[in-house]
């Protein structure tokens, strides 16, 4: 069935329907051989649709988004009461997006959004041991035991923390790369050698690098890299 170009491009995850139509009328959008205008349909099971020279991607296509999640926003896919970091996602709540893990919601930094269940699946097994690191300021300066306690794993729960890396910035301020993703792990890990967490920013996961350029409250779709 014919559909409007802007609408196809939204629904396949290349861009919202406002960033289609920009990238349409600055003639990246093809079909069938021929340049896009403003206001052509196609039908994407039949016609070749291709952006910037690639071709669209298949319908029902796994999306992955990466998110500069500010605080004040819960990692959910609803809430009564809070904005979520779906809603931050207007353009592409139909494409069934969910959080992979979650951020607290005084935490900000990276969160990767997808529909790709088995990637998340394998991103949050603890026995993937995927890492996770925070940049954090605290209320007190550590001191080399206390980097060296959670280093080598504190209690929480009854339960040892798995080791963990943490490097001294400037006073007061570190990068800890931990493994888990138990409830409040970091600022309970800190409260644990008596200090406290007063700013916590997640800056990669696993391989993926939070972009500096990408602002508070912003996301990107995902390069191949």
């Amino acid at each position: 069935m014919a559909e409007r170009l802007q609408k196809i491009l939204s629904a396949r995850g290349v861009a919202s329907r406002r960033k289609a139509e920009e990238l349409i009328l600055a003639g990246r959008v093809s079909f069938n051989g021929r340049v896009a205008t403003l206001g052509d349909t196609a039908d994407p099971d039949t016609d070749v649709i291709t952006v910037d020279g690639k071709t669209l991607p298949a319908a029902n296509a796994n999306v992955y988004i990466m998110l500069n999640k500010p605080q004040g926003v819960v990692s959910a896919t609803t809430d009564n009461i809070h904005t979520t970091v779906i809603d931050l996602i207007n353009d592409f709540k139909y494409l069934d997006l969910f959080p992979v893990g979650r951020l607290d919601i005084d935490t900000e930094g990276l969160l990767l959004i997808t529909n790709d269940g088995a990637l998340s699946h394998n991103l949050l097994s603890p026995k993937k041991h995927v890492d996770k690191t925070y940049f954090l300021k605290t209320n007190n300066s550590l001191t080399s035991d206390d980097m060296k306690r959670i280093e080598e794993g504190v209690y929480l729960d009854n339960e040892l923390t798995l080791p963990a890396k943490i490097e001294k910035v400037s006073e007061y301020e570190y990068l800890l790369t931990i493994h888990e993703g138990k409830f409040h792990q970091v600022k309970r890990m800190i409260e644990a050698v008596g200090k406290s967490v007063t700013y916590l920013k997640r800056v990669s996961f696993g391989p993926l690098v939070l972009d500096n350029n990408l602002p508070l409250g912003k996301y990107r779709f995902l390069t191949e890299e």
